[in-house]
C-alpha cells in the first residue's frame, strides 16, 4: 500500500476511533493519523492471529473492512495506552 493511502486509512480510522472511545482524546491530525496507522497494524495482526492462530505483523489495506479492522486495532492501542500510562492515586 502506498504512502498516501497509509495516511488516509490512518485518518479515517484514527478519527472514527478518538469519536468511539473517550479517553483517546487530544492530539491533533498527526497523532490521529499515527493512532490510526498503528490501529491498523494491531488489528491487522491480531485478525492474522485469530485465524491462523500464530503471531504474524499485518496490516490491513483501504477498504470498508480494512477500516474497520483499523478501528478496532486502533481502540484496543489506546486501551492498551491507558493502561500502560495509567497513574496511580495514592
Amino acid at each position: 500500500m502506498n504512502i498516501v493511502a497509509w495516511i488516509v486509512l490512518g485518518l479515517i480510522a484514527g478519527a472514527i476511533a478518538k469519536a468511539i472511545d473517550p479517553q483517546a482524546r487530544g492530539g491533533g491530525i498527526l497523532s490521529t493519523i499515527l493512532l490510526g496507522i498503528i490501529g491498523a497494524f494491531v488489528g491487522g495482526s491480531l485478525g492474522v492471529f485469530f485465524q491462523t492462530g500464530h503471531f504474524a505483523l499485518a496490516a490491513t489495506t483501504l477498504s470498508i473492512p480494512g477500516i474497520a479492522v483499523a478501528v478496532i486495532g486502533a481502540i484496543v492501542a489506546v486501551f492498551i495506552w491507558n493502561l500502560i500510562t495509567r497513574q496511580s492515586v495514592v
